[in-house]
């Protein structure tokens, strides 16, 4: 689930304290957030970034690796990070530092491995279903990167599980080249099956549903929290709070990733949010009001 990188977009604040280094409360209103290359991270950072600022928040962005932040988070060096993926994806790093950590919230409870179809594709329900549409689609279900987690889960799991082996072949090529021939097909209103992923801006930008996987063959849904450092909360009451009312939808994640990543250039991240807010007026008081 790799994006392209975003600027950082936020101006670095230094903390004020007192002579024994202990933060005053001016200084809890500076807030570093770290982050990752990955599209749902990417926007809820900066829908964040923007919320807080709102709110007189200082925030700073950072930009490590995955191990590093979780490292940053423990020793209280970053503040927030919006895309823990649990229970297994990120579980190395829960397991290590885990009683380090605060678990703020749970934003999204659907982030899974899929394969999907057009909506227009009426009869086809499950993936098993696909068995009876190899002529339809040519024997293809076209895929993203041959090293993906999605692509190894497909080929090992799923199509030999649901009898596909035989009649189909997945296209190992790049998430961009999936994208641009579902947008192809859809736009033709011809059949296809592409593997996918939520959450994920297709699901806003095409008009594609996931099959349905009843031998559960490509991994049951994750979440992805919030957290912070081990006593975010005392530090930050106030966003602590609003944090508990934050959850998006599939179709506010889809539609936000679509404006930041698709509408808007790299380093236009403010203004893409400004305008989903605008097309969403009462998001930021559903949380802070």
């Amino acid at each position: 689930m790799l994006a392209t990188a975003c600027g950082n977009g936020g101006e670095s604040t230094e903390a004020a304290s007192t002579g024994d280094s202990t933060p005053t409360a001016a200084a809890k209103k500076s807030i570093t957030i770290g982050w990752i290359p990955w599209d749902e991270d990417i926007v809820v950072t900066h829908l964040w970034k923007k919320i807080l600022e709102t709110k007189g928040y200082e925030v700073k962005l950072v930009n490590p690796d995955v191990a590093p932040l979780y490292a940053g988070l423990a020793k209280g060096d970053i503040d927030l990070f919006f895309d823990s993926w649990q229970p297994i994806t990120h579980a190395d790093y829960m397991e290590k530092y885990g009683d380090k950590l605060e678990d703020l919230q749970v934003w999204y409870d659907n982030a899974k491995l899929t394969l999907a179809v057009p909506d227009y594709m009426s009869d086809v329900k499950t993936i098993g279903d696909l068995k009876s549409k190899a002529g339809e689609l040519d024997g293809k279900i076209v895929g993203i990167e041959p090293g993906a987690g999605l692509t190894r889960v497909t080929e090992k799991e799923a199509m030999p599980g649901y009898g596909l082996d035989g009649d189909f072949k997945l296209l190992k090529s790049s998430t961009a080249a999936m994208l641009a021939e579902l947008k192809k097909a859809t736009d033709a209103k011809k059949p296809i099956a592409v593997t996918l992923w939520r959450p994920h801006w297709a699901y806003a930008k095409f008009p594609v549903r996931d099959l349905e996987d009843p031998k559960g063959l490509m991994g049951a849904a994750e979440e992805i929290h919030a957290i912070g450092p081990k006593g975010f909360s005392t530090d930050f009451p106030e966003v602590a709070g609003w944090l508990k009312k934050f959850t998006l939808t599939d179709e506010q994640l889809g539609t936000l990733e679509d404006v930041i990543l698709n509408t808007h250039k790299e380093g236009e991240e403010e203004k893409a949010v400004d305008e989903w807010l605008s097309a969403n007026p009462d998001f930021i008081t559903s949380i802070t009001g």
